[in-house]
């Protein structure tokens, strides 16, 4: 179905940039725009910057860029149509859709067709849950044994699949959903022989979440003992669900995890609902797998602080000790909370109450290194070789920190807790950084002999390539300085730019944002630009093609705005949209500090550093098209010996013309004169 153009203009103009973007990363305010790190790349340092008045989001790091419609397309890598339904659903937009032709259909993202039919799946399942006899005396029975409520079953849209071989399957194509879609999905299984039958048969169903509220993927528990069976069965990988990228309950929990500025890390299903019902909301769990950097990226978009909760046996605090690095290492602050020998968030909650396990965790939650310190103490006794161990432990975990002033605070933590010299501790995490580092070295350089040892010729590595080997050893990577922004739509590099095309990419910048700016009165800067510009057409392709739309508008009576590009539809992945955003989002701000203190910066918008600014760029312009001109004659004028000499005189004279204009220019601009 396709989406009515006033309909489409609707959503566009109700979804505001930050409210978007914020269901997805947390802002915080700098000037007047709003920056986050990007949620696209991996980093740690903020270059993600969402401007407010323009509504356009762009990083200057990963070179993402684009709207509110843009934005949902990138972050939940769905089609255009498939965004705007997003938006439309968040704010209350209604959809009279309109049928699509055959091609049309043929080009449904296979995405979207996975959300849609796991989201039939989801509905079908709640009502098997509330509306059947089988599902209420089953499944709704096992929840309130949990003490479940309505509004807990809703907010998790919890379910019950039936006891039955094909239930969901023959619902799912009397819908009109085909086989080989819903077992993509990972609802049904096809055997040899033929045989198609529900993956989730008798089971109570967990619907899991990604981040904007879509389901994505489906947990189960048997409830029936059967030694046959697992007593949890999880979707497949799919093409919208990957296991390590996912946390049960994140969207449930991100509002909380930003107001109350830290996340509670579970390990079950079951922990994460009944926390949340007892009013501890910003709380997420791993669904049963081990902690990945992917997930801790994930926390990390709402909060840099993170406490984990887990059963106080020994799978717990093994399995507390294996995600504390990854934690450090992508710089969160961490803290660790073993429940009592027996308990886990889920019946602790049950037994203490909420206000009871609140206090529980305020009172014995416990920074990595008394965590760590702890459990070798109690294990060393008066053993030395067990306490010296156990300090080499805990300062291996703290080279996984690259802020030098926390590695040097916490060095003087563990040296209170172990009882010995700040300075043995330094020189301990010195020594397990040297030798990180040599074990990296040592292997990049056994990667770099093999390859050398390969017939084919080998490219040297990237920077991101050298900065995933040393990651291991501590050592802050490899900076990239800023890249220079493509000519092409999206993250597509371009080939080697020429000096004329950034002369030509400042033009369009300053047309774009001053455009309508009067230079003196009656005289507008796009005037003025076009009137000096009326018989040269650009070399850059998108840069003509803007300026052929500036001209067109002049044309009409019309001056174009950097609003006018921004609003391109972004379903063509627009080179002009795209553009537009690189070209009016500034990368810095002038600090607050300087404004406080009255320290004068001219601005550009001053009409007389602007007028100037216009002048010297169409003066940069013309001598660099003289120059260009100049070459080509030149290399004619080698190439004479089969012209007439009249034909010579005519290069000869044409190159003189050119060199005048270059040399009249160069003294306009203040610059070396050729010679």
């Amino acid at each position: 179905m396709r989406i009515p153009e006033e309909t489409v203009e609707r959503i566009r103009q109700s979804a505001d940039i930050l409210e978007v973007i914020n269901d997805f990363v947390s802002l915080k305010k700098r000037g007047s725009n709003y920056i986050a790190c990007c949620p696209f790349h991996n980093e740690k340092t903020p270059s993600f910057n969402v401007n407010p008045v323009r509504q356009i989001y762009k990083c200057f790091g990963c070179g993402k860029a684009g709207d509110a419609v843009k934005f949902v397309m990138d972050i939940e890598n769905i089609g255009y149509g498939e965004a705007l339904r997003y938006l439309a659903k968040k704010y209350g937009i209604e959809i009279e859709e309109q049928e699509q032709t055959p091609e049309e259909l043929l080009r449904q993202n296979e995405r979207e067709s996975l959300l849609i039919v796991l989201n039939f799946a989801k509905t079908f399942f709640q009502e098997a849950l509330l509306k059947s006899d089988e599902g209420r005396s089953i499944g709704l029975t096992y929840f309130r044994e949990r003490g479940f409520t309505n509004p807990t079953l809703e907010a998790f849209e919890l379910g019950y699949s039936f006891d039955q071989w094909d239930a969901l399957m023959n619902e799912g194509v009397r819908r009109g959903y085909n086989r080989d879609l819903l077992e993509k999905a990972g609802l049904i299984l096809s055997k040899e022989g033929g045989k198609v039958f529900d993956r989730f048969r008798g089971r109570v169903m967990f619907p899991i979440h990604n981040v904007s509220g879509r389901v994505i993927a489906f947990g189960a528990r048997i409830l029936k003992t059967d030694k046959n069976q697992p007593k949890y069965l999880n979707s497949p990988e799919t093409t919208v669900y990957h296991k390590s990228q996912v946390l049960y309950g994140i969207y449930q929990a991100k509002q909380t995890i930003r107001q109350e500025d830290v996340c509670y890390l579970t390990e079950g299903y079951t922990d994460v609902i009944s926390l949340h019902q007892a009013g501890i909301k910003n709380v997420v769990a791993s669904s049963g797998t081990s902690l990945t950097t992917e997930q801790i990226r994930l926390i990390a978009r709402f909060t840099s602080n993170v406490t984990i909760l887990y059963d106080g046996d020994a799978a717990g605090i093994k399995a507390a000790l294996r995600g504390l690095d990854m934690v450090l290492e992508e710089g969160l602050n961490l803290r660790l909370l073993l429940l009592p020998d027996g308990e886990d968030p889920d019946s602790y909650v049950h037994k203490v109450g909420a206000d009871a396990f609140k206090q529980y965790i305020k009172t014995n939650s416990q920074d990595f290194i008394d965590f760590k310190a702890g459990q070798w103490l109690s294990e060393a006794g008066d053993d030395p070789h067990k306490r010296a161990e156990g300090i080499s432990d805990v300062c291996a975990s703290i080279t996984r920190i690259t802020d030098h002033l926390k590695r040097q605070t916490l060095s003087q933590r563990v040296a209170q807790v172990f009882h010995v010299s700040e300075q043995s501790v330094i020189s301990e995490i010195n020594r397990l950084l040297r030798k990180r580092q040599a074990q990296t070295q040592k292997e990049y350089d056994r990667q770099h002999d093999r390859a050398s040892r390969q017939d084919t010729p080998q490219q040297e590595p990237s920077v991101d390539e050298l900065n995933a080997l040393f990651a291991e050893s501590g050592i802050e990577g490899i900076q990239p300085t800023v890249p220079k922004q493509p000519l092409a739509p999206g993250n597509r590099t371009s080939t080697a730019r020429t000096p004329l095309s950034y002369q030509e990419e400042e033009c369009i910048r300053l047309l774009m944002n001053y455009g309508a700016r009067e230079l003196e009165p009656g005289i507008t800067l796009c005037q003025y630009v076009l009137s000096e510009l009326h018989d040269i057409e650009f070399q850059t392709p998108p840069f003509d093609l803007i300026l052929t739309l500036f001209r067109e508008a002049y044309h009409r009576g019309d001056i174009l705005t950097a609003g006018d590009f921004l609003t391109q539809q972004a379903s063509d992945d627009s080179i002009v949209q795209n553009q537009a955003i690189n070209l009016t989002t500034p990368r810095y701000e002038i600090s607050e500090g300087w404004i406080k203190h009255e320290i004068y910066v001219p601005s550009e918008e001053e009409i007389s550093i602007l007028a100037d600014s216009a002048y010297k760029n169409i003066l940069r312009i013309k001598k660099m098209l003289a120059e260009r001109r100049m070459n080509t004659l030149q290399q004619q004028l080698r190439d004479s010996k089969n012209k007439s000499p009249e034909e010579a005189d005519q290069l000869l004279s044409e190159f003189m013309h050119f060199k005048r204009i270059d040399i009249e220019i160069s003294k306009l601009l203040g610059t070396v004169i050729s010679g």
